[in-house]
């Protein structure tokens, strides 16, 4: 398989979609205190999260050429919430032209972010367990585990674990939604995610304890969530990944290639 035009929409609606499935289901949550509001703009999808710190949440995917007409509205939405916008760009379906017309409205290319990829079919899903490291489903009752794990892993502060596990806790009973534990000798090390829809699977998050890196446990989790795909007759293992980061090498090491390097644009800092 090479990487298209037509692979990357795929990638990139796929990433739409996990993301998407992830805050509706927080919205729902009684008050929606997290703040969620999504709204779509031509082919671009907004995702403000008020009450969640970071880009992550905050951000603009899908972005099109077509939709240059658009940019103010988009703008609006994000500037009615105090949310600065954060526009996550495909190579794929983005020109000079566009990429112009931001900058003229002061944005600027302020980072990347790898897609990568691979079919299913080419990846090793073989049940033999990488070293000492164990990878199995989680139980409902560990979703506290799951939380201490991400935000130790982030160097988050404890007061955002509640918040963590509520918002992870809320996508259990949804069969697209799989959760992994990674222990070694029996202790929680590591944490991954999965999601699945229209045959994609989407590594959609991991963490490992700063302690237990470079021991195989990324790898693990990985190879692990290669296996559900496969069970599920996914055609394709989507991620991503910090340039050069070590979750990217490890993607690597797994079968997976990079598809496209994402541009992110921020709105310039204003100077007296």
């Amino acid at each position: 398989m090479v990487t298209t035009k037509e692979l990357a929409y795929d990638m990139e609606q796929a990433e739409i979609s996990c993301l998407h499935s992830r805050l509706s289901a927080i919205k729902k949550i009684e008050g929606n205190p997290m703040g969620i509001d999504l709204k779509r703009f031509g082919h671009a999808t907004c995702f403000s999260a008020a009450g969640i710190p970071g880009p992550s949440f905050n951000t603009v995917k899908g972005l099109e050429d077509s939709d240059e007409k658009l940019l103010d509205q988009i703008i609006e939405f994000y500037e009615q919430r105090g949310i600065p916008v954060r526009w996550e760009l495909t190579p794929a379906h983005v020109s000079q032209q566009l990429l112009t017309t931001l900058s003229g409205k002061g944005y600027y290319q302020s980072g990347f972010h790898t897609s990568l990829y691979a079919p299913v079919s080419s990846l090793l899903t073989d049940k033999k367990e990488e070293g000492e490291v164990f990878v199995r489903r989680m139980n409902s009752d560990e979703f506290d585990i799951f939380a201490s794990i991400y935000a130790d892993s982030f160097q988050m502060p404890e007061s955002l674990k509640p918040a963590i596990k509520v918002n992870n806790q809320v996508l259990e009973k949804d069969s697209n939604w799989m959760f992994y534990l990674a222990t070694v000798d029996g202790e929680p090390v590591g944490i991954a995610v999965l999601y699945i829809e229209e045959a994609i699977a989407v590594l959609a998050a991991a963490a490992t304890l700063p302690e237990f890196r470079r021991k195989g446990v990324h790898k693990a989790m990985i190879k692990k969530r290669a296996i559900a795909a496969k069970s599920r007759n996914c055609r394709l293992l989507v991620g991503q990944a910090g340039f050069g980061s070590a979750s990217m090498r490890n993607m690597e090491r797994a079968g997976m290639k990079i598809a496209f390097t994402k541009a992110i644009w921020s709105l310039r800092k204003q100077t007296l």
